[in-house]
């Protein structure tokens, strides 16, 4: 059996891996200072990006919560998969062979990497099924609805054969085991034994975020077929319906780049969308969009603030609307603007493509009304606005709706929007959403304080960070340092930097950082990360800040240069203090004794170590 991965091959593929692409399938980066990237932090849930990533050292830290680490820890804690796996997932990636040492401890696995490879298979049997004889009917239903072979490839869409364990038997044929299939989801457990989860149906591969398949979904063709319309693989380790959006894999980069997003309801509706043209639209899979998605689909946008769309498509009938209603709940956790986009007749992308073709689609954006307007009409439907007592009630049930509006600038809008509607004057309308404004915050201030009654204090951190350090000249240029010698340590002259980093610091955090880096070896490759994790606590923190912080510079001659002249600023600032010592031991010498003479020599040779740094 293979035992450890050899260290050298550890440390060549996490060379050859550009963390920022590894990070950017799931979180969009944007340009923050030379050499450095920021998003949305995929560990916690955040309004401003504070996530940094340095790709040139291989590092992340994020300056609100304190995650840090290298490629490998960022896969370990965003899959779940163990070192071996993260490592072994890298060099696949970038096309390395792993060596391993042999008598060494077995890989250490969480069967994880044996759930992705199934349903790969499972994709790749399924593809192959299509094109069978007993497929007709599959072409057919996708064609039907405008979609042709070269369509079916490029999302991957197969068929399921009628057998009771055909895929079973392929996949047992590769040496999967049946209680791998079984907790992959793609093989259930029943009175007469195991048998294949998908039959005589059309599949659609679901795939995570960087395109690894982890689930399928699949609608029945045949009118024999007693199970749902559409069937999902259930909860499986690596499946979570509610963190998954069916084609988000395909969407992610132009969603990224339009800072858009356009929702709807089924996988025929992504095709539809896509092959129009309108290559930001995804959909949730079996399940009702909800806040997880959000969460997934804002570090992806890249969504800090109000310049962003998510465009929600909904069918007018009531399931559409109460749909349309549930995502209002969870509106206000996008920084971006929301809208709702409802096709005439009330068809949806895909039958709208095939009714009306590719620009109707495409149009169906032009149309798309503000989701507040969207959510105030549903309100006002269901009251007689002819009467007294219906603009009553309707004003009572849309007054919170305003009042819920988290840009100010809107809310005055939308009070026009809502008098409008009712036929009624402003200032009624404004006194209903001012009521309702204060009946929220009363409810809100009521909740914390019975939260604030049964839960624990949070324990205060002991971290040090860059923020608490104190704003004096001399802890700035010791921060300004420490950044330039982690950062940009191997662009500084080698003499230079050696004596530079041997000077001692004044300000004790900033000390424990350097004395590590002082230590480190420097020849060896990642020694800035390799310092960074050996720094002890509470500094550790401060380390990882300072490797990823904004570096003050307008491009990489630039930073090289504040570099330089920052370890020059700080020898030129220890020759000083050694000159003060100096000249006040020379007043308690007499001037023509031999250590007045010692002291004199030193001091001129200060002045010419001091004229030569700053010379150069």
């Amino acid at each position: 059996m293979a035992g450890r991965i050899r260290q050298a091959d550890i440390d060549e593929v996490k060379a050859r891996v550009n963390i920022a692409d590894v990070v950017g399938d799931r979180v969009a980066l944007k340009p923050a200072g030379v050499g450095s990237m920021k998003g949305l932090c995929p560990f916690h849930d955040e309004r401003s990006p504070s996530f940094h990533v340095r790709p040139q050292v291989g590092y992340y830290h994020c300056f609100g919560c304190g995650e840090s680490g290298d490629v490998y820890s960022f896969l370990r804690a965003m899959d779940h998969v163990s070192f071996t796996e993260a490592v072994e997932r890298m060099a696949a990636r970038v096309g390395y062979t792993l060596h391993y040492e042999d008598g060494g401890a077995a890989p250490e696995t969480t069967g994880r990497s044996r759930l992705y490879a199934a349903n790969a298979a499972a994709a790749e049997y399924f593809r192959a099924q299509l094109m069978s004889p007993e497929a007709d009917t599959a072409r057919r239903f996708l064609g039907d609805r405008g979609f042709d072979a070269g369509a079916a490839a490029h999302f991957g869409v197969g068929y399921a054969p009628k057998g009771w364990s055909s895929l079973m038997d392929h996949l047992l044929g590769q040496k999967f085991s049946r209680d791998e299939l079984v907790q992959a989801g793609l093989v259930s457990q029943g009175q007469r034994g195991v048998y294949d989860r998908f039959r005589g149906r059309v599949v659609w591969p679901i795939r995570d975020v960087t395109g690894q398949v982890i689930g399928f979904g699949a609608r029945k063709l045949y009118d024999d077929d007693q199970g749902p319309k559409y069937l999902n693989t259930p909860e499986t380790p690596i499946y979570k319906k509610a963190q998954v959006l069916y084609g988000l894999d395909l969407a992610k980069r132009d969603i990224s780049r339009e800072h858009r997003v356009v929702v709807v309801e089924g996988y025929t509706d992504v095709m539809a969308c896509h092959l129009a043209g309108i290559t930001t639209a995804i959909a949730s899979c079996g399940t009702a969009f909800g806040s997880d998605h959000i969460t997934v689909l804002r570090r992806v946008m890249g969504d800090d603030n109000a310049s962003g769309e998510v465009v929600f498509t909904f069918d007018p009938d009531a399931a559409g609307q109460k749909a349309a209603l549930r995502a209002f709940a969870d509106e206000k956790r996008f920084a971006a603007q929301t809208y709702v986009a409802v096709a005439p007749e009330g068809l949806d992308p895909c039958d709208l493509r095939l009714q009306r073709g590719d620009g109707a689609v495409r149009a169906l954006m032009d149309t798309k009304a503000p989701m507040f307007e969207f959510v105030i009409d549903q309100r006002l439907k269901d009251y007689d606005l002819s009467s007294v007592e219906g603009r009553a009630g309707a004003l009572r049930a849309a007054a919170p709706i305003v009042a819920d509006i988290r840009d100010p600038a809107l809310r005055p809008g939308y009070m026009r929007v809502l008098a409008r509607r009712l036929g009624l004057d402003i200032p009624e309308v404004q006194g209903a959403v001012e009521r309702a404004a204060r009946g929220a915050d009363r409810a809100e201030r009521r909740e914390t304080t019975r939260g604030g009654a049964t839960e624990a204090p949070a324990p205060v951190a002991v971290s040090v960070t860059m923020a608490q350090l104190p704003n004096t000249r001399d802890v700035a240029l010791e921060r300004g340092a420490m950044m330039a010698f982690l950062q940009y340590g191997h662009r500084i002259e080698p003499d230079l930097f050696l004596r530079a980093l041997q000077t001692p610091f004044g300000h004790p955090a900033l000390e424990a950082v350097r004395s590590t880096l002082a230590s480190t070896d420097l020849s060896q490759p990642g020694w800035a990360v390799a310092a960074v994790e050996a720094v002890r606590e509470p500094f550790r923190t401060l380390a990882a800040e300072l490797l990823t912080a904004e570096f003050p510079a307008r491009n990489e001659e630039g930073a090289v240069a504040s570099a330089n002249d920052l370890a020059r600023g700080l020898l030129v600032r220890e020759l000083q203090r050694e000159k003060d010592e100096l000249l006040r031991g020379i007043q308690r010498v007499p001037a023509d004794s031999e250590e007045g003479r010692r002291l004199r020599l030193r001091l001129r040779e200060l002045d010419a170590d001091r004229q030569r740094l700053t010379a150069s």
